[in-house]
């Protein structure tokens, strides 16, 4: 009936079963299971850990139960206490594979790059109900990656093979199926030929009124915060966000700010940022996929040195110029190197993917 008030009842209803006298434990663990799962779904999260930790406390010997727990105080955001039911999981039941790749998940989110992929990789090798997810692929390969381990491509290749990623290179996790994928794109195939044009025929105007801000006050850029660096000093002034404008941002730089407002399939895109983006010489960005197929991110160079910038989408790299686009899907693995005796300066524009329909464009939730 897609009634919430009946939906709350349901719950009131679970809770008075199984606080009822002589229910059978059976009973007792459906409603409350049954319980939680439907606070979850009216997003009362903390409820629902009331009342896992209710069967937790009732059934202390049954881990599946703790292991639910964890995913609960997960969607919450707290780590914390996700990793101590997860340790405790792990203590009655080392080879329990669910609780391995949450705690292997855990120990990544926490930067512990090394120390994580025994957890992910021994977790996704048991099978065990609940660890067939892209996410646990995606962040085993990735932390191999970074500890320059080889057999990273043989865990993408496994979640490929799954259907969990488009390719092996294409490892985003919000997708819409069926969308044109390839790394690189020409301003033709994309459609936004006035945007593109528009963009670099203005390209002084945005590159100086960015020159200005970053000299102004380095506060405004601030630095990269998706651990996404190995080494280096990378930082962004992000003028459009998931399809909000930031107005005090454009009141730094307004002419291009002006400049991008008849473009919807930029400002409107709730599945990407429109920024500059500041690179000094030292820096590398590792292998890394954007979060989405949902868009296409386009690079105007704005400072560029003569030589020791470049960047790699899948198995062709490239280079930017001042004044010219380049255009990637970053869904696909991509990788940056700053080598230069001077900083890098572009304005990164993410659009639509040129294939969705103005219904999906509306409709997408904002990532």
């Amino acid at each position: 009936m897609r009634s919430n008030d009946i939906l709350q009842r349901s719950i009131t209803t679970y809770g008075e079963v199984a606080n009822l006298p002589n229910v059978p434990d059976d009973l007792v663990k459906m409603a409350l299971k049954r319980r939680a799962d439907r606070q979850q779904f009216l997003g009362r999260m903390r409820g629902s850990l009331v009342t896992l930790q209710k069967l937790v406390d009732q059934f202390p010997n049954d881990t599946s139960f703790k292991n639910n727990l964890g995913v609960g105080y997960l969607l919450i955001g707290d780590n914390n206490n996700a990793k101590k039911v997860y340790k405790e999981v792990l203590r009655l039941a080392p080879n329990d594979g669910f609780a391995k790749v949450h705690y292997g998940f855990i120990l990544k989110a926490e930067n512990k790059i090394e120390e994580s992929i025994p957890y992910l990789k021994e977790g996704l090798e048991t099978g065990d109900p609940g660890t067939d997810d892209g996410r646990f692929y995606f962040h085993l390969g990735d932390a191999m990656q970074r500890v320059g381990n080889k057999e990273a491509y043989k865990w993408y290749e496994l979640g490929y093979q799954r259907g969990h990623f488009a390719s092996v290179w294409q490892r985003s996790l919000y997708n819409v199926k069926g969308l044109k994928a390839q790394p690189w794109w020409t301003a033709k195939e994309t459609g936004y030929t006035e945007l593109i044009k528009s963009l670099e025929k203005n390209w002084k105007v945005i590159r100086d009124e960015g020159l200005a801000v970053m000299d102004r006050s380095k506060g405004l850029f601030l630095p990269e915060d998706e651990n996404l660096r190995e080494k280096g000093d990378w930082s962004q002034f992000t003028l459009w966000q998931q399809g909000k404008k930031n107005e005090n941002a454009c009141n730094s730089v307004p002419k291009s700010c002006a400049l991008l407002e008849r473009f919807s399939e930029a400002t409107g895109c709730r599945r990407g940022q429109i920024k500059y983006s500041v690179m000094h010489p030292g820096t590398h960005v590792w292998p890394h996929t954007g979060p989405t197929n949902c868009r296409l991110r386009m690079h105007l160079g704005l400072v560029i040195p003569k030589e020791g910038c470049r960047i790699r989408c899948a198995q062709e790299t490239r280079f930017w110029e001042e004044g010219k686009i380049l255009i990637f899907d970053d869904s696909f693995e991509h990788e940056v190197w700053q080598d230069a005796n001077a900083y890098r300066l572009i304005f990164i524009v993410d659009v639509w993917h040129p294939e969705l329909t103005s219904q999906q464009r509306r409709t997408l939730p904002a990532i």
